[in-house]
């Protein structure tokens, strides 16, 4: 008993120097730390600001589609990764899309379910869609259009995203 009590001592003395030495060397080094602090925080912002302006002028993108079907989706093909519950015969009439991975929010990316984006440079597919579904893990940089099941497949490269920040604004 006597040891381990004299253990216990040890060990809340080592603690308390520990922490004194610790605040000491954190006190000296305040002003260095912060100034670092700062220089990390001006840097932040200016990457911040040019990866806005590049959104601001489009990522390139493919555009293809898919059809609300078990074997393109999962289990429930007319419920969108979002929970948006979709008539399938109806499909094409939503202008919903699909993203890949890299380009939601949730894995780093600039959208978020429920945005917009205009589209450019995919024909007659062009225009105001609203992200309402996730793809695949193993596409980057492509957007997935919701078609009904009689719409033939299609391939559009190197098109353009914008998001529509006017279009949460009114929503």
């Amino acid at each position: 008993m006597y040891n381990q009590n004299k253990y216990l001592v040890m060990l809340v003395l080592i603690t308390i120097i520990n922490g004194y030495v610790s605040t000491s060397f954190m006190k000296q080094n305040k002003e260095i730390y912060h100034n670092h602090y700062e220089t990390l925080v001006h840097e932040k912002q200016d990457l911040q600001n040019q990866l806005d302006e590049f959104y601001h002028h489009g990522i390139k993108v493919d555009v293809t589609m898919y059809q609300p079907t078990h074997y393109q989706t999962d289990d429930t093909p007319d419920i969108t990764a979002d929970g948006t519950k979709i008539r399938i015969d109806k499909a094409s009439e939503y202008k919903f899309v699909a993203l890949s991975r890299n380009l939601l929010k949730r894995w780093g990316g600039p959208f978020d379910y429920g945005d917009y984006i205009l589209l450019k440079g995919a024909n007659t597919k062009d225009g105001v869609y609203q992200v309402r579904d996730t793809m695949n893990a193993k596409w980057v940089n492509v957007v997935d259009i919701l078609e009904s099941k009689h719409v033939q497949p299609y391939k559009f490269e190197d098109c353009n995203i914008i998001k529509m920040p006017w279009a949460q604004e009114n929503a």
